[in-house]
């Protein structure tokens, strides 16, 4: 059984910084592409960025602050947020891309306010 499992969610101020990080286990035989996505409340997932081999994609209201690593070996992908701003807040899922499966982990709470 696959498990992607998040962590570093929280609340931070408007300008603040978080650093999300998701780790996969069990029986994935091949990972091409780590990522995250949102939910706000009342609106659909969105992608905010992945990576997939030596290349990176990201949402344009992301870029220039937000930076996804990812380690292939370790089965890791990390979210590096800069600059928040109230309309990042959202559940942050972690996606994990192999072939013929796409999976998914529970989410973890960003809010920004102040």
């Amino acid at each position: 059984q696959v498990q992607l499992v998040e962590s570093g969610g929280g609340l931070v101020q408007p300008g603040g910084s978080l650093r999300l990080s998701c780790a996969a286990s069990g029986s994935i035989s091949y990972i091409y592409g780590m990522g995250w996505f949102r939910q706000a409340p009342g609106k659909q997932r969105d992608l905010v960025g992945i990576r997939r081999g030596e290349g990176a994609m990201y949402h344009d209201s992301v870029k220039g602050r937000f930076t996804i690593s990812w380690d292939n070996a370790k089965k890791t992908v990390t979210l590096q947020m800069n600059a928040l701003k109230p309309e990042d807040t959202a559940v942050y899922y972690c996606n994990a891309i192999s072939p013929g499966a796409t999976y998914w982990g529970r989410g973890t709470q960003v809010t920004v306010s102040s």
